[in-house]
């Protein structure tokens, strides 16, 4: 890209050459390899890539947030009138101190891509978003306060004044992920580099939270520079699109010829590769490259169990019934009135999951489906409700398991967190962490492990040197995929995928979805598929529940949820995806409230009547489709 087209003197940040690399004990790693880009004033700049093509490093290097080891060379120009030629390079300043510090929060601030691990888990959430405040502006206390309740009220928080006195692990992924958007909003930035800012929020609160952005953006003038590899988003929000590979840029350009005129073939490959609606039965996404693997190995390393007889089997895997779950906040374990009722986290879910199926669990942040995994893993403990899981030896009472029972359990049903981060040791390498569950277990002979763990690591699609590398050298996706392995060591029943791909790029999250089917196929397991991309649902669910406030408010066949919903939210989820394309933008208007009180606008037989409180129940409109609806509602009515 040339100087000209760079735009000279009209930017609000330019980026010439920069070249970012890492020295290691291995060789030399080139994160970034000479990349230009501009962002201009007031206008979005998405910059598109697979996980570890360089996108938060380039962030970070803006930032001057990259590692001291790091080689950096080029120049990163930022427009600042007080500057001698109105502009500064933020390569040239210190790593620390008040020069630096005047650039970063107060002109550009930065939404990071892991929500828990960029919090203090010591402070307070309005501690720390007020703290911005306390650097830069010469403000009280009670103005700091006000100040930062108003920003968490405007991320979608309807109590902010309670989520301003909470701790980071009080709030689920979602909230935290709204939170450090209040954080780095609160000074009021003229550039904001936003690390896949909602890549860990549902659809709904997705759509409030572009629309915040856009809607901040024009108030504020401020420009945005987009980290993403969520093409729907990059369709719906912004100006200019730079897709950048294996540290250089491959192609940029307006929107508009990004998405109707693509000329790379590594930019058609990524369109390729996403998940859409209306999939055939059976058709399989397009990765820009498949994982190689042997089946027969992986299978045969796993030391997969052999199927029980169809005869013996039922065909229910998993019963769960009435489970709920209450949290008492502090202040309300400290209320001796007890004036203020405790809202149940899970109130009264039931559902079945068939042997071989994938169950999709879809609903919005903080809506208790991480809640509801927990408890099938036994990591909380219901109020009330039981868990019934049936290989074909023999029913076990999942929540009460003891001995023989409970140690069979925990091969059976195996877990993917969503936060890959705080789910893998800091302290072993990838080859200890795939070789645990093996150990513990006590699962084959050393030789044999050694194997089954170079058999995941090509299943995942990482070279057999990641086994000696620890999970911080790794991208969010990379880390994401070494916990999907750990999962399937063990050759369980039942993976609990909780948002198993929301860490991942298009490209690499068509390979494991792939991977996924493939695996469910040959090996016979069952899935609880928990995720807020409805998409990737719609490909790998074969029947969908929806979950709201600790409910589950419509379940039924996968065709049945996507094409012809009943309950209102089903419908407000499915109206809030954004499509890769352009002639389907979002309509943003419509996600200008927040959606946690959207339930007062449904109609009456959706709504719990005032004075009775359980007059909803799931009614039956057949085919296994059931919707929350009030006890005397006319079936034919809600189907209409």
């Amino acid at each position: 890209m040339t100087r000209q087209e760079l735009g000279i003197g009209t930017d609000l940040l330019r980026v010439e050459d920069v070249k970012v690399s890492f020295p290691l004990a291995t060789g030399q790693v080139d994160a970034l390899k000479g990349v230009d880009l501009r962002v201009l004033p007031g206008k979005i700049t998405a910059l598109v890539g697979e996980s570890g093509s360089g996108k938060s490093v380039l962030g970070q290097t803006i930032m001057g947030l990259q590692p001291s080891f790091a080689r950096v060379s080029g120049k990163v120009l930022l427009a600042d009138a007080a500057a001698p030629g109105g502009q500064r390079e933020l390569l040239g300043l210190p790593r620390d101190g008040r020069l630096i510090r005047s650039v970063r929060g107060a002109k550009i601030g930065m939404i990071f891509q892991e929500p828990m691990t960029s919090f203090s888990a010591l402070h307070t959430i309005g501690n720390q978003i007020s703290e911005a405040l306390r650097i830069h502006e010469p403000v009280s206390a009670k103005e700091q306060r006000e100040r930062s309740e108003e920003m968490l009220s405007l991320v979608g928080f309807t109590k902010p004044g309670r989520v301003f006195d909470m701790y980071p692990f009080e709030l689920s992924g979602g909230m935290r992920q709204r939170a450090m958007i209040a954080m780095a909003l609160i000074c009021s930035p003229q550039l904001l580099i936003a690390d896949e800012p909602t890549t860990a929020l549902d659809v709904t609160i997705q759509a409030q939270i572009l629309t915040l952005l856009r809607d901040l953006q024009q108030r504020l003038g401020m420009a945005i520079l987009l980290i993403t590899h969520d093409l729907g988003v990059v369709a719906n929000v912004t100006d200019e699109v730079v897709v950048l590979y294996q540290g250089r840029i491959m192609e940029s350009g307006p929107v508009e010829d990004i998405f109707r005129r693509p000329q790379h073939p590594y930019l058609k490959g990524l369109m390729a590769a996403i998940p859409h609606f209306g999939m055939k039965q059976g058709e399989r996404l397009r990765p820009l490259r498949d994982i190689q693997i042997d089946r027969d190995k992986l299978i045969s390393a796993i030391g997969a169990a052999k199927p029980v007889a169809q005869a013996a089997a039922p065909q229910v895997l998993l019963s769960v019934r009435n489970l709920s779950k209450t949290y008492q906040t502090r202040d309300q374990a400290w209320d001796i009135r007890k004036s203020a009722k405790p809202a149940p986290a899970v109130d009264g879910v039931s559902f079945d999951i068939k042997r071989g199926e994938c169950l999709g669990l879809v609903g919005e942040s903080g809506c208790g489906k991480t809640t509801v995994s927990k408890i099938l893993m036994r990591a909380v403990t219901p109020d009330a409700g039981s868990v019934s899981y049936d290989d074909g030896s023999g029913p076990v009472d999942v929540l009460n398991a003891k001995g023989d029972d409970l140690q069979r359990l925990r091969t059976q049903i195996q877990m993917v967190f969503q936060d890959p981060v705080s789910s893998l040791s800091p302290r072993m390498t990838v080859g200890n962490i795939l070789s645990e569950p093996l150990d513990i277990h006590r699962r084959g002979t050393s030789a044999q492990r050694r194997e089954t763990v170079e058999a995941l690591l090509g299943a995942i699609g990482l070279g057999q040197s990641a086994r000696h590398r620890y999970p911080h050298s790794f991208s969010g996706g990379q880390r994401q995929r070494v916990g999907i392995a750990r999962a399937l060591a063990l050759a369980p029943g039942l993976i609990v995928c909780d948002e198993p791909v929301s860490a991942l790029d298009v490209s690499v999250q068509a390979q494991i979805l792939n991977l996924l089917k493939d695996l469910q196929k040959d090996l016979g397991l069952t899935y609880l598929f928990i995720s807020h991309n409805l998409a990737v649902v719609d490909y790998m669910a074969d029947r969908v529940a929806v979950m709201w406030a600790g409910r589950i408010v419509e379940i039924a066949a996968r065709e049945t949820i996507m094409n012809a919903p009943v309950h209102p939210y089903t419908k407000a989820l499915l109206a809030a995806v954004p499509y890769p394309d352009l002639d389907r933008r979002l309509d943003f208007a419509t996600f200008n409230g927040n959606t946690a009180l959207t339930s007062a606008n449904w109609a009456q037989a959706f709504r719990a009547s005032a004075d009775n409180a359980d007059d909803l129940a799931p009614l039956d409109l057949g085919d296994g489709h059931f919707v929350l609806a009030r006890k005397s509602a006319d079936v034919g009515e809600l189907k209409a």
